[in-house]
């Protein structure tokens, strides 16, 4: 049975970073212990990893080194790279840009979160949280400008199907043992989904068509499709979105409340083209970080979740994870909680194509 859990105004704040450092916490001597994530911010948690390897866990962390916000991991980085921390199972990963004009920085990211655990049961996490809150000492200026994860709309997927687990555990150590470099999107490994049941994974980057997108593609005229969106800047991501609704496929789309992530651009042309688009307008200001498509079609239902963003970078560039679900039970975990988002964060904009900033 696949574990959900969410973060948001309904839970206490760090509800997310509790699940993770609950798990560390399980693991016992022997065990194992690998993550691969964007931001990590958290103090505490990083840690709870060192007390791991201390009490002799197999810890392995992959993360980001120069992550958007430049700076935002480096006290995590200078205490798990200390004396006293991870040793060789820290890894910082920057991989190299690729040539872009003047003024503009094409450099790929480690944009995917996975929480690996071997014990009491081997599980492994994926979804849209990073630890990036920081209770011990906040920098407000980083909070403003990547958001309160701790406080917002993320959710945490634990797979628990052996296949799933065990693939994603070698995903995150070849990480690690070596970081892949610009001609990864051509290797097989890149391009290689693994399977379970009734769950696929696809890595990106990749040279074939993006996952999510050509699964949508393939969707009849008559489905019904429902997009949570943290991130929609990409024109290419919008006019696939325009070319399913005009061939009829009934398109939601609820999309995070900074013009920043979203932009207002992409808002006109989405409601232009007749699709249903609301943005989040939670009094809190609370960042709407999911990544999650749901589609009803011809009496099926699927979930699509993981780490990637309706940008560019992610589209192309980025090292992401997408799960492509037709679990029925996950599907409804997934759908009553979008419901009960949408009924109390988002509204309709007053006029098609009136945006204020």
């Amino acid at each position: 049975m696949t574990e959900v859990y969410f973060g948001g105004p309904d839970q206490p704040t760090g509800y997310l970073r509790n699940v993770l450092e609950a798990h560390i916490a399980a693991v016992p001597a022997g065990g194992s212990i690998d993550w691969a994530t964007y931001y990590f911010r958290d103090l505490k948690l990083a840690e709870a990893l060192i007390q791991a390897r201390k009490r002799g866990v197999m810890v392995t962390v992959s993360l980001a080194g120069k992550p958007r916000t430049a700076y935002a991991n480096d006290a995590v980085i200078a205490m798990l790279s200390g004396p006293e921390g991870l040793g060789d199972g820290l890894r910082i990963i920057s991989f190299p840009g690729l040539p872009a004009p003047p003024g503009r920085a094409w450099a790929p990211q480690l944009h995917e979160k996975i929480y690996c655990f071997s014990h009491p049961e081997p599980i492994a996490f994926i979804g849209s949280f990073n630890p990036s809150g920081n209770r011990m000492e906040e920098q407000c200026d980083v909070i403003q400008e990547i958001g309160d994860q701790d406080k917002g709309y993320n959710t945490l997927i634990g797979l628990v199907d052996p296949v799933l687990v065990t693939q994603l555990i070698k995903h995150v150590r070849n990480l690690h043992k070596k970081p892949p470099g610009l001609l990864y999107r051509f290797s097989g490994d890149a391009n290689e989904a693994i399977q379970s049941a009734d769950t696929t994974i696809h890595f990106l980057p990749r040279i074939r068509s993006h996952p999510v997108m050509l699964f949508l593609s393939k969707i009849s005229n008559n489905a019904h499709v429902r997009i949570f969106a943290s991130h929609i800047r990409s024109e290419a991501a919008v006019n696939f979105m325009i070319r399913l609704a005009n061939r009829g496929v009934k398109l939601e789309i609820f999309a995070e409340a900074t013009y920043r992530r979203v932009t207002a651009k992409m808002e006109q042309r989405l409601l232009a083209a007749g699709i249903q688009f609301k943005r989040s307008r939670n009094a809190e200001e609370l960042p709407m970080h999911l990544k999650l498509v749901l589609v009803k079609d011809c009496g099926q239902v699927w979930s699509i979740f993981g780490s990637f963003n309706w940008t560019n970078p992610s589209l192309w560039l980025n090292h992401e994870i997408a799960a492509v679900s037709n679990d029925p039970a996950l599907y409804q975990v997934f759908s009553e909680r979008c419901d009960w988002i949408e009924k109390r964060d988002f509204t309709m904009p007053v006029q098609i194509g009136l945006v204020t900033a």
